[in-house]
């Protein structure tokens, strides 16, 4: 690829609900890599993906039931704003806990935290991503809003 930032594949529409007002950002040692494990074993939804001489300079992620995250090839080079690669952790809510826990268990992928009901009402488990990140899916969707909060 010869651009200083080509697109390796053509943007899908985002989720109808994803709302992109908190974006999650990481870094990988082998960004290609883990989009393909976050993209091909996961299920998130490969956005947009534009390289910069041989590394990932930006991706955007959506996960299918709303969401998505950002990331890049790990530069030590960009100082303060430098997330290493296995410093990351978030949460992903999923109608499919079940079913994913079974299909990422099939997989081989690293499970860090079985599966299992939560005192919160959550069903939830987790996992490490082949960088270290960890990832937790759960059917909790956050507690509500205070009245009259916005």
């Amino acid at each position: 690829m010869n651009t200083t930032e080509k697109q390796n594949q053509q943007p899908q529409s985002p989720s109808a609900g994803r709302a992109p007002s908190v974006w999650p950002t990481l870094q990988a040692h082998d960004a290609p890599a883990l989009i393909d494990f976050l993209v091909g074993t996961v299920g998130f939804l490969r956005t947009a993906v534009y390289e910069d001489g041989g590394s990932v300079a930006h991706a955007e992620l959506d996960w299918p039931e709303g969401g998505a995250i950002m990331l890049g090839s790990y530069d030590d080079g960009t100082g303060d704003w430098c997330l290493k690669p296995d410093t990351f952790g978030t949460y992903v809510v999923t109608d499919h806990v079940d079913d994913l826990y079974q299909r990422l268990t099939a997989a081989g992928v690293k499970i860090i935290r079985e599966i299992e009901d939560q005192p919160y009402g959550s069903r939830e488990f987790a996992i490490a991503d082949p960088e270290g990140n960890k990832w937790s899916f759960g059917t909790y969707r956050g507690a509500p809003r205070p009245d009259g909060a916005s």
